[in-house]
């Protein structure tokens, strides 16, 4: 018996709804110049990023201080905000990101467990 046969119906729904290891991540991370809380979320998007989306996401930083017309198009209301441009839909985590699993669930990388 294969691997995959072997799993539950309920396991390969579970499987078929995460995202394809392939599909590429547009992360921006808008932020307000260096401030020890824009730092935090800079490094913490970096992490997050390297560890659950190694080689498939795309992470702009942007200091909405030098930027400014970016952040009002992107109605940005506090910083730092990380954003997910792609794949759609957008989804939006506001704070320093320290909070790894509350990252994870907000941005739709990871699913939430029952």
């Amino acid at each position: 018996m294969s691997g995959e046969s072997a799993k539950s119906p309920t396991e390969r729904f579970e499987q078929a709804l995460d995202h394809p290891r392939n599909e590429r991540f547009l992360l921006r991370l808008y932020v307000t110049g260096m401030t020890p809380k824009s730092t935090r979320a800079v490094e913490n998007a970096r992490r997050i990023c390297e560890t659950h989306l190694q080689g498939r996401y795309d992470l702009e930083v942007i200091d909405i201080y030098q930027q400014p017309k970016l952040a009002e198009g992107e109605q940005i209301v506090a910083a730092p905000t990380l954003i997910r441009k792609l794949p759609l839909p957008l989804r939006r985590v506001i704070g320093d990101l320290s909070d790894t699993e509350r990252v994870l669930l907000g941005l739709d990388i990871k699913r939430a467990e029952p």
